[in-house]
């Protein structure tokens, strides 16, 4: 697959120096805006001995067919454990969880295969991605090689949260940061490789195409959908106590399992949802929910201000409470009363 074309510039930065490229080289930028798809498309460009220029790998020499086989063997991906798991199809674990954390015996086993020379005498390359899913000890172990890394070795460290990494660690790389591509530009890219349901989640991420793509996937677009409408029907004699059980019932689901539907997610969106009432009253654009502007301008009309304010801090205090709620039915049924009399004129509690 090309690249998206909000990473035309990124691409052409890094290609343009490619016989100039640091050892440690930093792709940061929030989640979902190709920071993996750039660098692997950099690695590929590295492995490949047929490409010039501004050229992505061909796909044919002998170096790509390796790494499109998987097996290129101066290609090092170093990733938590979980990911490698579920990207192989292992079999479900016995006992324990595998780790969401890229451990010190993966730095200590990269270190050993550095120390042998390049099987296939060019370029050897490294993609640890989230790099800042690492404890002190495994970021210090990496830090080393950084320090003294192997010829002709580049280290492509991938993270949306570059503060978590060790400062020392950040400074013997050169970062590149990937920002929120163009709204316009996300839609096209939207529009040719996913469905609407990924469009509308792209606006709920505040721009992040690729994790809207994988998110609608997951179901999570269709499970959006079914939310808006659910908000977007509450009146004053609606039975929000009902709504409240079909929710919980949602979330134990095959379909809500599939797509997340928990307390934590819910009320995010909810809290998303009614920040835009108050943008909405306030006659400025939308941020999350662009496709509800006309049902959101209808629902504030008769709505104070202060009052939506102060829907959006009690939802607010419902947020900070959802990640453990001691009972999952009585919170959704807090949080939707909350709602229904903010649009109904009652008193919040």
């Amino acid at each position: 697959m090309s690249l998206p074309a909000w990473l035309d510039k990124p691409w052409s930065d890094l290609v343009g120096r490619l016989d100039r490229l640091p050892h440690g080289i930093l792709l940061t930028g929030p989640v979902g805006v190709g920071k993996r798809m750039l660098a692997e498309a950099l690695a590929a460009r590295l492995l490949c001995t047929e490409a010039s220029g501004t050229q992505a790998a061909c796909g044919r020499c002998a170096g790509c067919r390796l790494r499109l086989a998987g097996t290129h063997p101066d290609l090092h991906v170093v990733v938590p454990e979980a990911e490698q798991e579920e990207a192989e199809g292992a079999s479900p674990r016995k006992s324990g969880k595998p780790s969401s954390q890229i451990l010190i015996e993966q730095i200590r086993a990269l270190q050993s295969a550095l120390e042998l020379t390049a099987h296939m005498g060019g370029r050897r390359v490294v993609l640890i991605d989230p790099a800042d899913a690492m404890n002190h000890f495994t970021a210090n172990a990496l830090l080393k090689l950084l320090e003294e890394p192997p010829a002709a070795t580049h280290l492509v460290l991938v993270s949306s949260a570059p503060r978590r990494l060790l400062p020392t660690l950040r400074s013997r790389c050169q970062n590149w940061s990937i920002g929120q591509p163009d709204g316009e530009l996300a839609r096209a890219w939207l529009a040719d490789f996913a469905d609407d349901g990924a469009t509308r989640l792209s606006g709920l991420l505040g721009g992040s195409p690729l994790e809207a793509a994988r998110l609608a996937g997951q179901g999570v677009g269709a499970a959006l959908h079914r939310f808006e409408g659910d908000l977007s029907g509450i009146r004053v004699d609606a039975d929000v106590l009902a709504l409240a059980g079909n929710w919980e019932a949602w979330s134990r689901s095959k379909d809500g399992l599939a797509a997340g539907i928990d307390m934590p997610r819910l009320s995010d969106w909810m809290l998303r949802w009614c920040w835009d009432l108050v943008a909405s009253k306030c006659g400025v654009n939308v941020r999350y929910f662009d496709g509800q502007r006309q049902v959101m301008a209808r629902l504030v009309e008769p709505v104070p201000l202060p009052r939506l304010f102060d829907c959006y801090n009690e939802i607010s205090q419902v947020r900070r409470s959802a990640t453990h709620p001691l009972n999952m039915r009585l919170a959704l049924e807090d949080m939707l009363l909350r709602y229904q009399q903010c649009l109904s004129g009652g008193k919040l509690p």
